[in-house]
């Protein structure tokens, strides 16, 4: 039986989440609605085509990644096999360069005590 021939495009959204970048197909198109995924300097719809040779920057949770396209597949394999089909070029990260996380309260908490403000204040290097 014949293998089928490679296809010359896939869509942007099933190339991310084939390759791993994003846990689910849902968050990859998720991500190319919001704006998050950018295909050779342009913002990218989930059905845009990549190509080989494409650069794609994605935003994920942990941070940006850039890769360039070296293989196109539809399916999800291994992780093994799919870092065989991009090429990463995110700058490594130098060691107290990462935002710390944002300080989040819960909806309807009310207003923060002033010992709260102050315990903030202080996780911010104000005081």
């Amino acid at each position: 039986m014949a293998t089928p021939p490679a296809p010359a495009n896939v869509r942007v959204d099933a190339w991310l989440w084939s390759i791993r970048l994003y846990p689910t197909r849902s968050a990859a198109t998720a991500a190319c609605k919001a704006g998050h995924v950018r295909v050779n300097g342009s913002s990218a719809k989930p059905a845009h085509p990549v190509r080989l040779g494409d650069t794609v920057r994605a935003r994920t949770i942990a941070a940006e990644r850039i890769v360039v396209v070296i293989g196109l597949v539809e399916k999800r394999t291994s992780a093994a096999l799919a870092v065989l089909n991009y090429e990463d070029r995110t700058p490594v990260a130098v060691p107290g360069e990462e935002r710390p996380a944002p300080v989040v309260r819960d909806r309807g908490s009310g207003r923060p005590t002033k010992r709260d403000r102050r315990q903030v204040e202080h996780l911010r290097g104000r005081t």
